[in-house]
């Protein structure tokens, strides 16, 4: 990566302004159909709600900006249920025209920074294993194998396993 290439890209928390670029850049990533659990956004009622809820609970979420266009985003919510509240589930997408270039890697550490500031302890996600640039992203950043969900997804007649991983800060 070349970090002139990404110079013009600023990583900040996710505020009210940004609801509508990341709805769009969410939708984007979705119907690409390979790297989310979904094949299009939420509504953008749904994501408004999410995103608002986000603010007013300070949970880490942050978004990569080239001038005013949302073209990744980062959150790790927390759980909600006793004994549970220390972990966290990351979520994350960078759209197909800001790839390879670190944005992931930035967003994902500034996140992991603030969840620290959270008394977030714990970080899980799953990831498809037919996404091998996430998969070695994650890894690259500490995150461990813990299984794997066998033909988890089934679309378009083909399966997919999702890999379960987590990483202690």
């Amino acid at each position: 990566m070349n970090g002139a290439e990404n110079s013009d890209v600023e990583i900040v928390p996710i505020s009210e302004r940004y609801i509508e670029g990341y709805h769009r850049c969410l939708d984007s990533v979705a119907r690409e159909i390979k790297y989310l659990g979904f094949v299009k956004a939420p509504s953008i009622e749904s994501s408004k709600k999410f995103v608002s809820s986000n603010i007013e609970n300070d949970v880490p979420q942050f978004v990569a900006l080239k001038g005013d266009e949302v073209i990744g985003w980062c959150d790790i919510v927390p759980g909600k249920r006793e004994g549970l509240t220390h972990c966290g589930t990351l979520g994350m997408g960078v759209h197909k025209d800001h790839r390879r270039r670190g944005i992931g890697t930035r967003l994902m550490e500034r996140t992991l920074e603030e969840a620290k500031v959270q008394n977030i302890e714990r970080v899980e996600l799953e990831v498809y294993a037919s996404n091998s640039p996430a998969i070695n992203l994650y890894e690259k950043r500490g995150f461990v194998r813990e299984g794997v969900k066998i033909k988890a997804r089934k679309l378009d007649g083909v399966y997919d396993d999702i890999i379960v991983m987590a990483l202690f800060i």
